[in-house]
């Protein structure tokens, strides 16, 4: 088969690689139909190499058609359209029973101490092979992939693998009033979804903050109240401004560790890209260098008592946080990689009608096949071409 590899900093490859075979009960093989290029690939694209092994499959948003199931899956069969949670979990384990699917004790990865594994996203996260390839073994197949019903197009339903439930969970952490105003950092697709998530869920304001013009005109096509961050304007003023002075009810980081504005944490995120893995793993693992300056505009744009829930994916250890801010404040803070499965129940009747309350299918720029997927990292990265979300097609 065809499928993405990691070959180096800024250097993917689509090569030929041994089809992959029911290895457990509970694997299925799934025949890839559409492959979502998140902003969280383009970490592994620029900054966190000295956690990828050359020739690791990338991709965590997959769906497609099944081909094969070990004796263990019975929900799904072949022929089945599926969509396939970016976290790997199996659905019975303590953390499961929570809801906390992310932390699936099943797959957990505890020798480099952390949650459950993830679909083609490092040693970190399991070293799992990846979705953008023309075929993807999905381990605990027995609960993770959701079918779906056939005849709307993948577009319709793609999103139900990560960009869909980390928004829902972000607007679900985010506390947001009935009412109430919310202010999104971020307009990618995770900040795009969230937007619209909080109008669908009875949001009075919201307030979308991005310096990407196409990501702008996007957000406010959807009916959002976008501030332009390259024009020099005082983001957190004009926040105040538009809640009545006191700061949004709640605030979503949609950005995460590659921010714009911290030019001393993205120098040191370039050096670590550039040194040998054995110096690299170390430095990320121990240093701060994730990029705060969204971080601190959100502790500054929340109003006291108010909510900040980050979506966003940050990946250094000892990064200085304003604990006294926070602290002064009263602020809530919630995070973490989304429970995929806690919210499909929530989100897929809304994608299953014929209208589409949430405009999915409002969100791909671009649609290129598999062959293309190096050109598309590289355009996505660079923001080039009016990209905000593309989808390969294998």
């Amino acid at each position: 088969m065809r499928a993405l590899r990691w070959h180096g900093r800024r250097d993917v490859r689509v090569d030929t690689v041994p089809d992959p075979v029911i290895e457990q009960d509970t694997d299925a093989i799934v025949r890839v139909t559409s492959s979502g290029i998140c902003g969280s690939d383009l970490h592994l694209y620029e900054v966190l190499g000295a956690f990828l092994n050359e020739g690791d499959i990338l991709g965590h948003e997959p769906m497609g058609i099944v081909e094969e199931v070990g004796p263990a899956v019975t929900h799904i069969k072949a022929g089945d359209r599926v969509v396939i949670p970016f976290n790997i979990s199996c659905g019975h384990c303590f953390m499961c029973d929570e809801g906390l699917f992310s932390q699936c004790e099943t797959t957990q990865v505890r020798d480099q101490g952390k949650g459950a594994a993830l679909f083609g996203y490092t040693r970190l996260y399991g070293d799992v092979p990846g979705g953008q390839a023309e075929l993807l073994r999905v381990p605990q197949a027995q609960f993770g992939p959701i079918k779906v019903p056939e005849g709307p197009p993948d577009e319709r339903f793609v999103y139900l693998s990560d960009v869909l439930p980390t928004a829902w969970q972000a607007v679900e952490y985010a506390a947001i009033p009935d009412g109430g105003s919310v202010a999104v950092f971020g307009l990618g697709p995770i900040g795009q979804m969230s937007c619209r998530v909080a109008r669908h869920r009875g949001a009075g304001r919201v307030i979308g903050i991005d310096l990407v013009p196409e990501r702008l005109d996007l957000a406010r096509r959807h009916g959002v109240d976008v501030i332009d961050a390259s024009n020099g304007e005082d983001v957190v003023a004009a926040i105040r401004e538009r809640t009545e002075g006191r700061g949004a009810d709640s605030v979503i980081d949609a950005v995460g560790m590659e921010a714009h504005g911290a030019p001393v944490a993205k120098m040191a995120q370039g050096i670590a890209a550039r040194l040998p893995d054995a110096v690299a793993v170390p430095m990320i693992e121990k240093a701060g260098i994730d990029r705060l300056s969204v971080v601190r505009r959100a502790i500054q744009a929340v109003r006291r008592g108010g909510t900040i829930s980050l979506s966003g994916v940050y990946g250094g250890m000892a990064d200085p946080m304003p604990m006294m801010e926070l602290f002064d404040k009263q602020i809530q803070l919630r995070m973490g990689q989304a429970n995929v499965r806690r919210w499909v129940p929530d989100i897929l009747p809304l994608l299953e009608g014929e209208d589409d309350p949430l405009a999915v299918e409002d969100l791909a720029t671009h649609h290129l096949p598999l062959e293309e997927a190096p050109g598309a990292y590289e355009m996505f990265q660079k923001k080039q071409d009016g990209a905000i979300k593309v989808l390969l097609h294998p």
